[in-house]
């Protein structure tokens, strides 16, 4: 994939109490900010941001910003989804991510790195590999598709928008974007984006990352949907040092 790392990268994005099902064994769900143990309850690993592994990642900030954050998501995590936007019925969540950029992102201070993390379906999936379609092709739209992607959520899982006949829809609407070639794209590149996607997943699987969002920074695991200010003391303690 391919990774725009000179200068500000105004394209891209960015995450969460997680609403993790059990599509994988031993997963997590998050209740609030409290785990809610199903499965091993050993403790996690210890998580540096140096040990994991961004290269050629989606990104917004500048490529040399003091301070990383990695986030891991899912398309169609309604905690995801509050995170990042906001306006999801019964979660009363101000969406933090705006805030992050506004205060840290454009000021040349973070950077965030995105990572799938498909577990609640097989439109997590297909979602998955439009992801890494966009950010190939039109990195300069990425972070418009992947808000429209969002504010277009509805139902958890395989239950309505997300699918690719419907993300396809969803293309033609975004300017700059030829929906037809990116479908194209994934159909030729679904086998090599399914790994990735699984690779991303595996990646945050080394740090104890079960269920979306989950985000690193510095030596701090933040587990989901997690307010401002949260992130704001983990990020004000790396500027620190």
């Amino acid at each position: 994939m391919e990774n725009n790392d000179s200068g500000m990268n105004k394209f891209l994005v960015p995450a969460a109490v997680v609403l993790a099902g059990l599509f994988i064994a031993g997963a997590v769900m998050w209740n609030g900010s409290n785990p809610v143990g199903t499965g091993d309850t050993a403790a996690a690993p210890s998580v540096n941001i140096n040990d994991v592994k961004t290269d050629g990642l989606p990104f917004i900030g500048q490529a040399d910003a003091p301070v990383t954050i990695a986030f891991w998501s899912d398309y169609q995590c309604p905690y995801c989804k509050a995170f990042e936007v906001g306006g999801v019925t019964g979660l009363n969540i101000v969406p933090a991510l705006p805030e992050i950029i506004t205060n840290y992102v454009d000021t040349g201070k973070v950077k965030v790195v995105f990572f799938d993390f498909p577990f609640l379906g097989n439109d997590s999936i297909t979602a998955a590999e439009y992801n890494q379609a966009i950010w190939k092709l039109y990195p300069e739209q990425y972070f418009a598709w992947r808000t429209a992607m969002y504010e277009a959520q509805d139902e958890e899982g395989d239950q309505g928008f997300g699918d690719a006949a419907s993300i396809d829809t969803l293309n033609a609407t975004i300017a700059g974007l030829d929906a037809a070639k990116i479908a194209a794209d994934v159909a030729a590149n679904k086998a090599a984006y399914d790994a990735q996607a699984n690779a991303e997943r595996a990646e945050g699987q080394k740090f104890g990352i079960n269920a979306t969002p989950s985000f690193i920074i510095g030596d701090q695991m933040i587990p989901g949907a997690a307010a401002f200010a949260t992130f704001q003391a983990a990020i004000d303690a790396e500027l620190a040092k």
